[in-house]
């Protein structure tokens, strides 16, 4: 699955481009080291592809390519986060 990326001056999104749908993962940059993932959006003809939670991962990968934390106030992106242990490196509480 393809995702982009599309920042914005203060925050961005990561966006996945399925059969002519959209889903997103929306943050923003709360300081050099710290983004906020605020919310994650998967339109109904998408869900149960596995495509939130790609968009989720992409978010862990690029924090730490990118050395920073992730504050996940989105209860998706908490909710993954609790699930996966493996991301307590990139996940700030």
């Amino acid at each position: 699955m393809d995702i982009e990326h599309e920042p914005a001056k203060s925050g961005g999104r990561y966006v996945a481009r399925i059969d002519g749908h959209e889903a997103e993962l929306t943050y923003s940059r709360a300081s050099a080291s710290l983004v906020i993932v605020d919310h994650t959006g998967v339109p109904d003809a998408l869900r149960g592809r596995g495509v939130g939670q790609a968009l989720a991962l992409h978010a862990v990968e690029e924090a730490r390519r990118g050395g920073w934390k992730i504050l996940p106030l989105c209860p998706f992106m908490r909710d993954q986060a609790l699930r996966h242990s493996d991301w307590k490196d990139t996940i700030s509480t």
